[in-house]
């Protein structure tokens, strides 16, 4: 049954009709029908943060409150949450502290990033977040300013003040919707079922629909390909796909779980991988896109899939009520296709947590150091006992048309001492498993050096005692 969409818009329930263009952004309902033209566009890919607007969402019996772009969020998924806006702050005749902060320290320049600024820092500041120099740069990563005003606007994160806001959870907590949505617009479909086990019903029936997590990257086929997508199928709202399951020697994410809420069980997996999920797009991509959503996806450069094979991820498909799991790097098949069946989709990931004692490195190399795309992406471990290599997984990202396993590079290590001269053999054999492309990010010739240098730079770490120190520039650049 067709049922509006409902959500608060500064803590009023507000309605849209079962009948609206399921793929209309946020973005152009806030400035083309809500008439509130604070929220700018700049990018229309999530990348600038001039949209950031601020969801809530019941989690328990808390709100958390979620800094997002509206560019590449579609109207749907607003269902059942708060949404907040630079014209929701300052409303009772008074600018809120966030704003009184940006006044007083000069934190607008030419003004058009600032209300996705103001935004950012009232999400950070409802979740009580720390207001240290480096919280607030991680916090505000997805926020570009062309004037390069950041100084005064860090300032004005760490001096502004608290007031009272009002509770909604109970509000919340009254819209929660009891059945899933389904929305119809001139032959076009959109679907938000509420358990995996409606997704897996809904998905045979309709095998060719777009599937839809986190929108980060569909999102874009949207608002940059303009594709109409007929059938949109969305996981956002699976409860049972939303948990992080620790499983003793193994974690299981499942497919709606966001890089934001995995990021404590990441790290806790291994420190590198909170360093890697840190630098991963800027917050309010992370508060959306899903870990399985980019290795469903396939793309030959998301930062995830290395750093998961190198780790002897395994990966769940589930059609109907089947299920299936295959070794991660096995999903990849060729550039843009995936082990995936018409109806089946990526449930969940398990990725093993590293042994004591193994030889672990994640590694990006990109042009910025925050939100950028990788050039090279390295994941690497390496057993070692007794002086000798005892099994070796390398994996990369950027070398290939998918992320791929360095076979013979692994080989090369394979039942040898673990020396630099077997290293450089290691590396040498790189050429055999890699022929990577010049592009806009790297040369061929740079990304095969880089990535020789990246597995040599993992022998030499872990023939230092001393823990490693890795400041932005040595991340960034290897």
């Amino acid at each position: 049954m067709a049922r509006p969409i409902r959500f608060l818009l500064d803590g009023e329930v507000r309605e849209l009709a079962a009948d609206i263009d399921p793929t209309l952004t946020v973005l152009n309902l806030l400035r083309y029908h809500l008439r509130r033209t604070g929220t700018k566009e700049g990018c229309a890919e999530g990348d600038c943060g001039a949209c950031t607007v601020v969801l809530g969402e019941l989690a328990g019996e808390r709100v958390r409150f979620r800094a997002v772009n509206a560019c590449i969020l579609f109207a749907p998924m607003l269902d059942g949450r708060a949404l907040y806006t630079v014209e929701s702050l300052g409303r009772e005749g008074a600018l809120h502290p966030v704003q009184q902060a940006m006044v007083d320290l000069h934190g607008s320049q030419c003004g058009f990033c600032t209300p996705g600024f103001v935004m950012s820092l009232y999400a950070h500041q409802r979740e009580g977040a720390p207001t240290d120099a480096q919280s607030l740069k991680d916090a505000l990563a997805g926020n570009l300013c062309r004037c390069t005003g950041y100084g005064p606007i860090l300032a004005a994160g760490q001096a502004m003040g608290r007031t009272p806001e009002p509770d909604i959870a109970e509000a919340l907590g009254a819209i929660q919707p009891a059945e899933g949505l389904v929305i119809q617009h001139r032959g076009r479909r959109f679907f938000a079922p509420r358990s995996a086990a409606e997704l897996a019903a809904i998905l045979e029936a309709n095998p060719d629909a777009t599937v839809l997590a986190g929108g980060t990257d569909v999102g874009l086929w949207v608002t940059k390909q303009q594709r109409v997508l007929e059938t949109v199928v969305s996981l956002n709202d699976c409860a049972d796909l939303k948990a992080v399951e620790d499983l003793g020697g193994a974690i299981r994410i499942g497919a709606a779980v966001r890089y934001a809420d995995a990021h404590a069980a990441l790290a806790a997996l291994h420190p590198e991988f909170g360093e890697l999920l840190r630098r991963l797009g800027g917050l309010q991509v992370r508060n959306l896109g899903t870990i399985c959503g980019n290795i469903a996806n396939g793309s030959p450069i998301g930062d995830m899939p290395p750093a998961l094979i190198a780790t002897g991820a395994t990966l769940v498909l589930r059609k109907g009520g089947a299920r299936r799991e295959l070794p991660l790097e096995a999903y990849f098949l060729a550039y843009g296709r995936q082990d995936r069946a018409p109806g089946e989709f990526v449930e969940a990931v398990i990725a093993p947590k590293p042994a004591a004692g193994r030889v672990f490195r994640i590694a990006k190399l990109s042009k910025r150091f925050d939100q950028d795309i990788s050039a090279v992406c390295l994941g690497l471990s390496v057993g070692v006992e007794g002086g000798r290599v005892t099994d070796a997984r390398i994996a990369f990202g950027g070398m290939a048309a998918t992320p791929k396993r360095a076979a013979a590079c692994e080989a090369a290590l394979a039942g040898r001492p673990w020396t630099r001269e077997t290293v450089e053999a290691a590396v040498a054999a790189l050429a055999g498993d890699f022929a990577p492309i010049t592009d806009m990010r790297a040369s061929a010739a740079y990304r095969l050096e880089a990535a020789r240098n990246l597995v040599r730079r993992a022998f030499l770490e872990s023939q230092d005692a001393a823990p490693r120190v890795l400041d932005a520039e040595a991340v960034a650049y290897g």
